[in-house]
């Protein structure tokens, strides 16, 4: 008996990373299922025949895996949606309050979920190092800044990405990120506080994204640093963590399982 393609459908279709998605989905020979959208009738950007709905719940009910690069706000319902049918869920949502987050690792007893700030392979490997680095080098001598830079239309700062990276070197460091992150300095701050994780965004043009992890002592300076020159690298990882997923028991993972980096 032949195996049946991947059926996958796309949260978000008529979006910008929704498109690229169509068209990764498509390359990897999987099925694309269908999507979701706030107007399915006025959608006209999906290939013919493919079903576009208001609700995830119908989308999860003819897909093996839905890829969800929409808002927080629709976090708890899809949630929902997901663990009643068992579907793989590829999370790419950042920003989810600590109630948004408990109902994706709720759905995470029921069915796969890989959630991640960022689907680049590349920025998966960066906030490795990140967190090696936070291990290796004392927040006594070394000073963490992270420096990020998006488009203009981008409405929050710092970005998700920025933020998981600070969460990886404080994870490093053993404290919370909350007790020791400075943002936005402006006027007589004083001296830098030893230990804070520091974080700076700028704004312009059209910069897909990029992002800047430093570590500074009084004798040396460490950069990590990464730039996506296309929003396709996002759709090209979330495609491979939905291939990836579907093979997996129910459980909550992130791109470092779907690369396969050995746990630290």
């Amino acid at each position: 008996m032949s195996k049946q393609p991947l059926r996958v459908g796309i949260a978000g279709i008529s979006g910008r990373v929704g498109q690229l998605l169509v068209e990764e989905v498509q390359a990897a020979g999987a099925v694309l299922s269908g999507g979701t959208a706030r107007n399915p009738a006025t959608v006209s950007t999906v290939p013919e025949g493919v079903p576009v709905f208001a609700d995830l719940a119908d989308l999860a009910a003819i897909s093996d895996v839905i890829i969800d690069f929409t808002h927080a706000e629709t976090a708890i319902a899809h949630a929902k949606a997901v663990a009643a049918h068992g579907t793989a869920w590829v999370l790419g949502t950042t920003g989810l309050s600590p109630e948004q987050s408990k109902a994706v690792r709720d759905a995470a007893e029921k069915c796969v979920v890989v959630h991640a700030a960022n689907f680049s392979a590349g920025v998966t490997l960066v906030s490795r190092l990140a967190l090696m680095m936070g291990q290796a080098l004392p927040a006594e001598t070394y000073d963490a800044e992270i420096v990020e830079m998006h488009h203009r239309q981008k409405v929050d700062a710092p970005s998700g990405t920025a933020l998981a990276l600070g969460e990886s070197v404080a994870q490093g460091r053993g404290v919370a990120l909350a007790d020791v992150r400075e943002s936005g300095r402006d006027g007589h701050t004083g001296p830098r506080k030893t230990g804070a994780i520091g974080f700076a965004a700028l704004r312009g043009g059209q910069i897909v994204g990029e992002h800047e992890v430093l570590f500074t002592s009084a004798d040396e300076q460490i950069t990590i640093s990464h730039r996506a020159f296309n929003r396709r690298i996002f759709a090209t990882g979330a495609v491979r963590a939905a291939q990836w997923g579907v093979a997996q028991p129910a459980g909550y993972y992130g791109m470092e399982d779907v690369l396969g980096l050995p746990p630290l």
